[in-house]
């Protein structure tokens, strides 16, 4: 896959992750670059921070809502995957994923740091974000 180079300011975001989540935030990074790369009228991702976290955003597009990558630290160090509260994503994806992931709010998908990233349903979930608002202007009357 051929993605972009990681900003300096991004780099140490993950060299700042306890090994175990840096890893696997490192596997859905990868997923979510692949699952861009992938789907029609995404175009180039901007990898940025957001409130000092990793962030991937379809700037150029404007197809998407951001995704956003942390650590839950009051949760035993578990990964999250981020999407904004204010879109229907986070409901939409517990409707379609219900017992396969776990989620927080209207803002997160939840994974253990110790454990494998659940990468399909994650594909599927990023996509849905990336493609967000082109998504939602075919919807409308």
């Amino acid at each position: 896959m051929n993605h972009q180079a990681m900003p300096a300011d991004v780099a140490a975001a993950f060299a700042a992750f306890a090994e175990g989540p840096r890893a696997r935030l490192m596997t859905v990074r990868r997923l979510i670059f692949e699952v861009a790369q992938a789907t029609d009228g995404v175009g180039p991702l901007t990898e940025t921070l957001k409130w000092g976290e990793p962030a991937y955003l379809t700037q150029a597009s404007r197809a998407g809502s951001t995704i956003r990558l942390g650590v839950k630290r009051g949760q035993g160090g578990r990964c999250a995957v981020y999407f904004n509260c204010k879109t229907s994503l986070v409901g939409t994806f517990r409707t379609l994923f219900a017992g396969e992931l776990d989620f927080e709010g209207d803002r997160a998908v939840l994974f253990e740091a110790d454990g494998p990233v659940p990468e399909a349903p994650l594909a599927v979930c990023v996509g849905m974000a990336l493609t967000y608002h082109r998504a939602g202007a075919k919807a409308r009357p």
